[in-house]
C-alpha cells in the first residue's frame, strides 16, 4: 500500500459526499414548502428512512441551517438567512456595471429583483443621471410576484421563459415596467429591469433589459 494511503479511503469520501448532497437537497426542499416538511415526508422525497433524515437535521440544526417548530416540522434556521445577507452585496456588486448601462440607455430607473421568501424584493437600483424625472424604487422594496414586470419576468422564467414581460400599473399608479428573468445562476432566481413614469418601447427597451438581465448571469456565475 502506497505510503499516505487511507483503506476504504475512496469509499469514506464518497459517503461524504452523498451525505451533503442529501443534506443540500434537504434544504431546498424544506425551502421550497412554506408551512415545512414533517421528517416522513421528508424521508419520503428524499428517498431515504426517517433515521437518515435524523442524522442530516442534527448538524443542520447545530448550524442553523435548520430548526423543528412546535409541531416539529422542518424549517429554515436563521442561520440560512445570515448567509443571504452575507450574499446579497456581492450579487448586487456584481450586477452594478450592467443596471447602469441599463438605466441610461433606457432613461429608466433600473433594478435587480431577487426571491426571497416567496416574494420579489428589490436587492440594487441605478436611476439614469440624464433624465429630468424618474421612478424612485427604494432598495429593500417588496412586492408579490404576481404583480409587476419583475415579479412575472421571474415566474416566467421558472418555465424557461427568457423573454421580456411589460406590465403598466401594477405597483404603482403611472408606472411603466419592462423586465427579464437573470437564468443560468444556480441557486439564484431574479431579474432586471426598468421603471419609467412614460410608456416604454417595448421593442426597444426590452432588447436592453434582455442584454442586461444576459450580462448579469454572466457576472455572477
Amino acid at each position: 500500500m502506497p505510503a499516505g494511503s487511507v483503506p476504504g479511503g475512496s469509499a469514506a469520501g464518497g459517503e461524504t459526499s452523498q451525505t451533503l448532497d442529501r443534506g443540500l437537497r434537504l434544504l431546498h426542499l424544506v425551502a421550497e414548502v412554506p408551512g415545512g416538511l414533517t421528517v416522513s415526508e421528508a424521508a419520503s422525497r428524499l428517498g431515504i428512512g426517517r433515521a437518515a433524515v435524523y442524522r442530516l437535521v442534527g448538524p443542520l440544526a447545530g448550524h442553523g441551517m435548520l430548526r423543528r417548530d412546535a409541531a416539529g416540522r422542518l424549517r429554515l434556521g436563521a442561520g440560512v438567512l445570515h448567509l443571504a445577507r452575507r450574499a446579497q452585496p456581492l450579487l448586487a456588486e456584481g450586477a452594478l456595471p450592467a443596471l447602469r448601462r441599463l438605466a441610461e440607455q433606457a432613461g429608466a430607473t433600473a433594478h435587480l429583483t431577487v426571491v426571497e421568501g416567496g416574494e420579489g424584493v428589490a436587492l440594487a437600483v441605478v436611476e439614469p443621471s440624464w433624465t429630468s424625472f424618474h421612478v424612485a424604487y427604494r432598495t429593500g422594496a417588496r412586492h408579490p410576484l404576481e404583480r409587476g414586470a419583475a415579479g412575472r419576468a421571474i415566474l416566467a422564467g421558472r418555465s424557461g421563459d427568457a423573454g421580456p414581460v411589460s406590465t403598466e400599473g401594477e405597483l404603482q399608479p403611472g408606472a411603466y415596467g419592462v423586465a427579464a428573468p437573470v437564468l443560468g445562476v444556480p441557486g439564484l432566481e431574479a431579474s432586471v429591469g426598468v421603471v419609467a413614469l412614460a410608456p416604454l418601447d417595448a421593442d426597444a427597451v426590452g432588447a436592453e433589459v434582455l442584454a442586461a438581465a444576459t450580462a448579469v448571469a454572466v457576472a455572477l456565475r
